[in-house]
C-alpha cells in the first residue's frame, strides 16, 4: 500500500478556533441552580445548629423529628437543583421551611 492509499479514518483534525469569553460565562439557568443549591446549604447547616441546640435544651421529640425531616428536605432539594428543576425546589424549600416553623412554634408552646 502506498501512502495515498492510506486514509485517516478520522477524517482531516480541524484547527482549534480560539472560544469567546462569553461562552464560559455561566448561564442564568445555571447561575439560578446554583443559588438554589448554596440556599438550601445554608439553611441545611442553620437547621443542623437549630437541632443541635434542641437535642442539648432536651426538648421534645417532635421538634427533633421537624428539624430532622427539615435536613432530608435540603438534601432533596439540592438534588432537584442539580437535576434542573429549580422551581420546584424553591417552592419546596420555602414551604417546608414554614412548616419546620410553624411545626417548632406549635411544638413549643
Amino acid at each position: 500500500m502506498s501512502a495515498p492509499d492510506q486514509t485517516d479514518p478520522q477524517g482531516p483534525t480541524p484547527t482549534p478556533t480560539p472560544a469567546a469569553p462569553a461562552s464560559d460565562a455561566p448561564t442564568p439557568a445555571a447561575r439560578a441552580r446554583r443559588a438554589r443549591i448554596a440556599a438550601a446549604g445554608l439553611l441545611m447547616a442553620a437547621a443542623a445548629v437549630v437541632l443541635a441546640l434542641r437535642l442539648a435544651s432536651r426538648s421534645s421529640v417532635l421538634v427533633v423529628g421537624v428539624y430532622g425531616l427539615l435536613l432530608i428536605l435540603c438534601g432533596v432539594v439540592i438534588e432537584l437543583s442539580r437535576r434542573g428543576r429549580t422551581r420546584l425546589g424553591t417552592w419546596l424549600l420555602a414551604a417546608g421551611l414554614v412548616a419546620a416553623l410553624v411545626m417548632d412554634g406549635v411544638v413549643l408552646s
